[in-house]
């Protein structure tokens, strides 16, 4: 058995599928892919993902894309290598239909507009540093079409209108979490799960630095509690932990400068 996790920084996507790999204590080889350089959309890693996007999962020369997915199928093939807490899909179906209504949650809701703040803040530096005709030949080399729009938006700059939604559809959010959190431990219920780690790596990990003018600390307290409750597991920890290439300029939005 082989694993081969390709990823960037640990935030969003790539710590996402890499907590569950932590928490599992699976062996695996870490391959970073420096999105500030581009190697995502070089032929060597295009070779490996078409799509140009982090992380992909390699398991013995299986690929596996999209952070959801890979997360369950490390459940699939590894059912017990598991945290000491236990699984972290429930076995039971009522449990794992919660768990994935807040995965279905995170990333239809949450994931894309936390990442419009992530790219107006971060990439959109980076990209407006690039010169005409470089950032052009960049783009051109970038596999889907809806990505290369991005780039192309977040040099221009995000409208203030689609940056106040955005931030209304995350206070939205974090409205939802803290209410399920006054009834069960974790999100899905009273076991910890992926749910609460796709919610953790998008969006709970970072929301307050991220995102100061919603107060979290007053407007969502038992989220706070959760969180540090999340960040002190050791598989967490250990995940956190991992390479980060980013300038310390443009890591302080995630709330993690190292």
């Amino acid at each position: 058995m082989a694993l081969t996790y390709y990823h960037a920084e640990p935030v969003a996507n790539s710590l996402k599928s890499m907590i569950p790999l932590k928490e599992k204590g699976l062996d695996y080889t870490s391959r970073y892919v420096d999105l500030h350089k581009f190697e995502q959309h070089q032929p060597w890693f295009v070779a490996v993902n078409p799509e140009g996007q982090v992380p992909v999962l390699d398991h013995d020369g299986t690929i596996i894309t999209h952070t959801t997915v890979i997360n369950e199928y490390l459940e699939d093939v590894f059912p017990d290598a598991q945290p000491a807490d236990g699984p972290l899909r429930p076995r039971d179906a009522v449990g794992a239909a919660r768990m994935r209504y807040w995965n279905k949650f995170v990333d239809e809701h949450v994931m894309n507009y936390v990442s419009m703040h992530g790219w107006h803040r971060m990439v959109g530096v980076i990209a407006r540093n690039i010169e005409n005709g470089e950032f052009e030949a960049l783009l051109a080399n970038i596999p889907l079409p809806d990505q290369r729009k991005k780039w192309a938006t977040a040099r221009s700059g995000f409208s203030e209108a689609d940056l106040a939604n955005a931030t209304d559809k995350i206070a939205y959010a974090v409205d939802k979490v803290e209410r399920q959190l006054a009834e069960t431990a974790w999100l899905a219920g009273d076991a910890y799960t992926l749910a609460d780690i796709n919610f953790y790596a998008h969006c709970g990990m970072m929301v307050e630095r991220m995102f100061p003018d919603l107060d979290i600390a007053t407007r969502a307290p038992r989220l706070v509690a959760w969180r540090e409750r999340m960040t002190a597991r050791p598989g967490v920890a250990a995940a956190l932990a991992g390479e980060d290439r980013t300038a310390p300029g443009l890591r302080t939005w995630t709330g993690h400068v190292r």
